[in-house]
């Protein structure tokens, strides 16, 4: 096996940064791991996961998470240089990931790529997310062979943020598509037909997607365990939705789908994958 150009610190080893750090090890990266849950670390600080990579990786939940693992006690900002690099997978606001990157390189002199992932943790332990990266073009040419090994395409989108700002347009596509594939799933059922029989029956044609491949399955099993959490959509469509709001851009389908969304966590699924959100039909 070759060796890899440069080492790894990767911070956040949760549903999606567990299969991509078993992943990268299992290709020969150097990697040292952090993460809020010590099982899951071979470091005792986000700190220590940097200090002697060459790219430093984050995959976290929250913008605050972010925020405390690069500026807070023993993080990332305390041990990394002007040499290495900060890449972020998370889904953060564009405004907050420019305020990091800006904040970050006054204080060390480290850069920052923003780059968001779609796919679930299927395609994280595949190597077959999307990218959507924000950056120098530089940065982007120097993480070229780490993205081969965990994404079947990477997108530089422009600037710093610009990487956000595509991931905010997949949200709003997946999370509208969400919604309405709760819907037809529903009235399958009021219609008299197998739901189960639908994806097959339009495969092919402009109904056929990825999100129904996905998603549409899951609903009609009512196999709700957790690829990607209720609440983290939740999030997210609440972040595109004040995104849109600064725009002053009209988005009414995505109040719709963030309607249903507040709902069903209002009913207790926050916990549960993303696709629960079929449960209110059922009411």
């Amino acid at each position: 096996m070759a060796e890899k150009p440069f080492s790894l610190g990767y911070v956040g080893v949760g549903l999606m940064g567990g299969p991509m750090t078993q992943r990268l090890v299992s290709l020969g990266w150097k990697l040292r791991t952090y993460d809020i849950v010590p099982e899951r670390s071979t470091t005792r600080s986000a700190a220590d996961a940097a200090r002697e990579a060459d790219v430093v990786l984050l995959n976290l939940p929250t913008n605050d998470a972010v925020k405390d693992a690069v500026f807070g006690r023993d993080g990332v900002a305390s041990a990394v240089g002007a040499k290495q690099l900060v890449v972020d997978f998370s889904t953060i606001p564009v405004s907050e990931c420019r305020a990091h990157a800006a904040r970050l390189l006054e204080q060390t002199g480290c850069r920052w790529v923003d780059a968001p992932v779609s796919g679930g943790p299927p395609a994280s332990a595949a190597g077959t997310l999307t990218v959507m990266a924000g950056g120098e073009e530089g940065a982007l040419e120097r993480l070229a062979p780490l993205m081969r090994d965990i994404s079947q395409r990477c997108t530089r989108m422009g600037p710093l943020g610009s990487g956000l700002a595509a991931k905010m347009i997949n949200q709003l596509i997946v999370g509208v598509g969400h919604a309405m594939l709760a819907e037809a799933v529903a009235l399958c059922g009021k219609a008299g037909i197998d739901a189960a029989r639908v994806p097959d029956c339009l495969a092919g044609g402009y109904a056929d997607s990825n999100v129904m491949k996905a998603y549409w399955p899951r609903m009609v099993e009512q196999d709700f365990a957790p690829r990607g959490y209720l609440r983290q959509l939740l999030k997210d469509l609440e972040m595109v939705n004040d995104w849109a709001g600064g725009m002053k851009a009209p988005a009414p389908m995505l109040g719709q789908a963030l309607s249903l969304y507040r709902l069903a966590a209002s009913h207790g699924y926050s916990e549960l994958d993303s696709s629960a959100v079929v449960k209110l039909y059922k009411k």
